[in-house]
């Protein structure tokens, strides 16, 4: 197929239909497509016959489809045969950053979140050994699903022709430019991104506080750590994207999206102090459950009672305590009548018993667990997120074409290591939100299925679930093993957010 004849309609690799010219610039066509076996929207990028990086765009993509971080743009195919080349990858749905700026600055913090997530997600890229090296506010999305996705990893700079000797510098100040923008509303860049340019003050961009009121203190700091590469208030400038990540590391941050019509809500703080980690203020409630608040009124106070019915009333309710009191002391002095005579009345007999109180037991390690699979492991790379306390990450399975993995095994997991047998009370999991997961809690002392014993089970389970066993239940190693998947981008896919395992506390 030569490429002069890529058009709407041309259908490539014999399942990706192209339906609508996004953009087109420099050689390389942006389409939205229909991926024809799957029954779902992707984005294709399609070049012309004289596009002069091919072979980098192609290469680029392939490596970017390695990572498995869901906050980064998945690549699903690459190619370059038959006269056409072309790179298919998800296609995200929601606002962009420049989006939300189109009507000023966004809330300090909600843009400081959208960043971190950004910034941790490039971390990873860059461990890995890939660069973004174009970061601008249209590539930061605010998916319809309320998750962050950051577009473009490593096939941006490809297209583009960007390289850079000190590429996580580089990333770092992109990330810095983002974060200011997200402040201000203004874009400090050297090319048009859509916003307005950055102030200047004596050729020197304008801090954040300079441009907007009420930015943070700590938020203005980051920024020109970041952006500006100057050390702020003692604290070294950010030289790497893990630098950034790691210095909003304490940002509240966009929770997964709630199973409700209304919009997705960040809890954020109402008003960040001026250090880092210090906040003082309690979180604000989310806007939509403000105004569903409002709208239900208080109920009015009881009318006051006047005259005989007050008097009535008054002797009703003097009668009703002395009788009370008298059924109490009657059966105090019948319980003391059949103490046996020689045995103390013990203080644990006076006042009850606390209630003993599960405690928190972290896992030493976390990994995928696949033992019935070819490769026997199930994304290990990306196991820890499930229990680094951060309910924005997550741990997921690979994609199955049914609910059933495909007819391919029984089950695969999530396998913790607790580093000693331990009693488990419960284990608290998070997970996505689409119905129809079944979830069972295995327990035991070796990393083998055989030795894993099912001692809970939830079918149907979405959100936050609770597997607890019947008995007493102790063991070194906790699986959460799926043997039924929700839906997930026409196909089937379990996810873990968070996981946590609790022991019986003492009494």
């Amino acid at each position: 197929m030569s490429m002069s004849t890529v058009e709407p309609g041309t259908r490539l690799a014999d399942r990706f239909r192209l339906e609508d010219r996004v953009h087109e610039s420099g050689g390389a066509t942006l389409w939205k497509a229909l991926d024809e076996i799957l029954a779902r929207p992707v984005a294709v990028h399609t070049f012309a016959p004289d596009f002069p990086r091919v072979e980098e765009v192609v290469t680029a993509a392939r490596q970017a489809s390695r990572m498995t971080d869901p906050r980064l743009t998945q690549v699903f195919d690459a190619a370059d045969e038959d006269g056409t080349a072309y790179v298919v990858s998800e296609w995200v749905s929601g606002d962009s950053l420049l989006d939300l700026l189109e009507s000023g600055p966004v809330e300090p913090e909600r843009g400081a979140a959208l960043v971190a997530e950004a910034a941790e997600a490039l971390a990873h890229a860059h461990a890995a050994g890939l660069t973004h090296l174009h970061l601008t506010p249209g590539r930061l999305v605010w998916t319809s699903g309320g998750t962050v996705k950051l577009l473009g990893l490593a096939v941006d700079a490809a297209i583009l022709d960007l390289s850079s000797e000190e590429p996580a510098r580089e990333d770092a100040e992109g990330l810095g430019r983002l974060l200011y923008a997200a402040l201000t509303g203004h874009w400090p860049g050297d090319f048009d991104c859509g916003l307005p340019a950055a102030p200047l003050d004596d050729g020197k961009i304008c801090t954040p506080r300079q441009v907007t009121a009420g930015v943070p203190g700590y938020l203005d700091a980051i920024t020109c750590r970041a952006l500006l590469q100057e050390s702020r208030r003692g604290q070294p400038p950010l030289a790497t994207p893990a630098d950034v990540a790691e210095a909003l590391a304490e940002v509240p941050r966009p929770a997964p999206a709630p199973v409700t019509t209304a919009p997705p809500a960040l809890n954020l703080r109402s008003e960040a102090p001026d250090g880092l980690g210090m906040s003082t203020m309690p979180p604000r409630m989310p806007s939509h459950l403000a105004h569903q608040m409002t709208m239900v009124p208080p109920p009015p106070p009881p009318r006051p009672q006047t005259g005989a019915a007050s008097k009535v009333l008054l002797t009703v309710i003097v009668l009703l305590v002395m009788a009370a009191v008298g059924v109490g002391a009657w059966t105090v002095g019948k319980n003391l009548g059949n103490t046996p005579r020689g045995v103390a009345q013990s203080d644990s007999a006076a006042t009850p018993s606390p209630s003993r109180k599960p405690v928190t037991v972290k896992p030493v390690s976390a990994t995928g667990f696949d033992p019935l699979g070819t490769d026997r492991a199930e994304k290990p790379e990306i196991a820890p997120l499930a229990i680094d306390g951060k309910p924005s990450t997550d741990w997921h399975t690979d994609s199955y074409s049914t609910a059933d993995l495909g007819r391919l095994k029984d089950g695969v997991g999530l396998l913790l290591d607790m580093g000693k047998p331990v009693p488990v009370a419960d284990v608290v999991v998070s997970l996505g939100n689409a119905g129809g997961a079944t979830v069972q809690l295995k327990v035991g002392d070796a990393a083998e299925l055989s030795s894993l014993k099912t001692v809970a089970e939830k079918k149907g389970a979405s959100g936050s679930v609770t597997l607890a066993p019947e008995k007493a239940t102790t063991g070194q190693y906790v699986l959460i093993w799926f043997t039924r998947l929700p839906p997930y981008n026409g196909q089937y896919r379990g996810t873990i957010y968070e996981v946590t395992v609790h022991s019986p506390g003492s009494a």
